[in-house]
């Protein structure tokens, strides 16, 4: 898939289909949080396949999220940018194998850290849509137009 294309038609998804993720897709997920860039290459993450998700469900604000998905990643360790760059390779990477993806808020993090082994910077819940998604369904530029995102002249200033 075009880059441009993946990140114009991905949306947070909250609703999955009952159906596993194969091996290799689940581990081209982690290894695209993996590849992610951080500051002075320190790679303090780590990932934390979550297998108990009633009781990480808990923890965020939208429990659902948790407990429906096929796969739960706990990204641990540290908070801040390096982990957004980190999510979104992982999300970008997920959907570019027709995997719908959604960051979750944490609303208790000591319980999150304690389910989960330590200091947990985001969940991310993943799995195949509940309602079939085609990125390849419009142009970038058609996702784009449809997004609900404010325009660029309203974001973008010169100096």
């Amino acid at each position: 898939m075009d880059t441009y294309l993946a990140i114009a038609s991905k949306r947070d998804e909250r609703a999955y289909a009952d159906r596993p993720l194969p091996d290799d897709v689940v581990t081209r997920i982690l290894d695209a949080g993996r590849l992610a860039g951080s500051a002075m290459n320190r790679q303090e993450w780590r990932f934390v396949l979550v297998s108990d998700r009633a009781a990480l469900a808990e923890a965020v604000f939208a429990p659902q999220n948790v407990r429906t998905a096929a796969l739960v990643v706990a990204i641990v360790g540290v908070r801040g940018f390096d982990v957004g760059r980190c999510a979104q390779n992982m999300m970008l990477a997920a959907w570019n194998d027709g995997v719908v993806s959604c960051p979750n808020g944490i609303q208790d993090a000591e319980r999150a850290a304690r389910v989960v082994g330590g200091e947990v910077g985001v969940v991310l819940s993943f799995g195949y849509p509940a309602r079939p998604r085609d990125a390849q369904s419009r142009s970038a530029e058609a996702w784009s137009a449809r997004a609900k995102r404010k325009p660029l002249d309203e974001l973008v200033r010169k100096i």
